[in-house]
């Protein structure tokens, strides 16, 4: 069985026109968000690979993620097709993952961490928000076995959610 961790990136700073969309930082609101999702997280069990789209408010996401659950920083993969990507992008992204990784975490970027989620479970999600976390079991030893339609959705949390 394999499990998929999806991440929408923790909020961001809208303040200055200047930025180019990729290259917006986190708010201290979004830093806050990420140390309690990572918190939250720790008590799932290990992550055994983060890949991040390459956008600023994706990889210092990750970076935070990483931290909290004491995943080393520079294992992180960052894939530039994931910034501004679809649903059928992420699941070529997790069809090629080395089927020797038991649990992944996706962190990336809305609408396409809700269509996905939903794609791949059934689920309907009306949206993911930032430091949202959704997590998917798939029934196989093999990534590439991954289709639309064939994960389970087994959690979604996010950090203003009551336990």
């Amino acid at each position: 069985m394999k499990t998929l961790y999806l991440l929408r990136h923790a909020k961001s700073c809208w303040a200055s026109a200047d930025l180019k969309d990729s290259e917006r930082p986190l708010t201290s609101r979004g830093e806050h968000d990420a140390f309690v999702m990572a918190s939250r997280l720790r008590e799932e069990g290990p992550v055994q690979a983060i890949i991040s789209s390459t956008a600023v408010r994706a990889t210092s996401t990750a970076r935070l993620i990483a931290e909290g659950i004491e995943f080393s920083t520079e294992s992180i993969v960052l894939n530039s097709e994931m910034y501004l990507s679809g649903p059928n992008k992420l699941l070529e992204v997790v069809q090629n993952l080395d089927s020797g990784l038991s649990t992944v975490m996706l962190i990336c970027h809305n609408p396409a961490i809700t269509e996905f989620a939903n794609c791949m479970s059934g689920a309907s999600l009306d949206n993911v928000p930032t430091s949202g976390l959704v997590k998917l079991r798939f029934n196989s030893n093999n990534w590439a076995d991954a289709m639309l339609g064939t994960a389970t959705l087994l959690e979604f949390d996010y950090p203003k959610k009551e336990s």
